[in-house]
Order: structure tokens, then C-alpha cells, then sequence
């Protein structure tokens, strides 16, 4: 498989293929989380990433940060992390931050 054969197939239609979007509706600062899935764990040295954001990620008022946890966060329930979204549903700066931290996981 070429290169731009694993892009289309890991983003199809440029959406990242391999995550999980929640909202919290405000809830906390950090109201957006994004899981990163799939098989990439050999990339991390055995961790599962993800992102928690504000609307603004990237304002210096805003908020973005990343974490990982040996386990996914979002199992076996995800109440916590608030309402499962589609990725289209994350504001423009968030899902700017999802797809780079994306290209970069998945070497793209």
C-alpha cells in the first residue's frame, strides 16, 4: 500500500477514521475529548492517547492537552466524558488539533 492509498484508508474523506468524540456540554473547560483508537499502540510504548480541549484549543485562553492511560478511557462506560459526538460535531479548532495529533500518531 502507497502512501496516499494508508491516508485514504486511515481518513477517509479527510476525517480521521480511528477516534471517539465526546461532549460534556460545557460540564468542565476541557468539554471535548477525543480518543485516538485503532492498533497504534506499538507507536506509544503501550498507552492509548487522547486529547481534551476547550472550543479554543489553540487561544491562549483556551484549552488543550494530551494524555495517555493503559487502558481506553472510555470503557467500559463513558458518562464521564459526557455525550458521544461524530467528529463533524467538534468545533474547527478542535478538529484542526485531532487531525494533526493524528497525522503525527499515525505517521501520515
Amino acid at each position: 500500500m502507497n502512501k496516499q492509498e494508508r491516508k485514504d484508508n486511515l481518513m477517509p474523506n479527510n476525517k480521521p477514521r480511528y477516534i471517539r468524540c465526546y461532549d460534556n456540554q460545557g460540564k468542565s473547560f476541557d468539554r471535548y475529548t477525543v480518543l485516538f483508537t485503532g492498533h497504534y499502540k506499538q507507536r506509544t510504548g503501550g498507552v492509548f492517547l487522547y486529547s481534551a480541549m476547550s472550543e479554543n484549543p489553540f487561544h491562549p485562553q483556551g484549552f488543550g492537552q494530551h494524555g495517555e492511560s493503559l487502558e481506553l478511557i472510555d470503557s467500559p462506560k463513558h458518562a464521564h466524558l459526557g455525550k458521544k459526538i461524530n467528529f463533524d460535531d467538534l468545533p474547527d479548532d478542535c478538529k484542526k488539533l485531532v487531525v494533526s495529533d493524528y497525522m503525527d500518531l499515525w505517521e501520515l
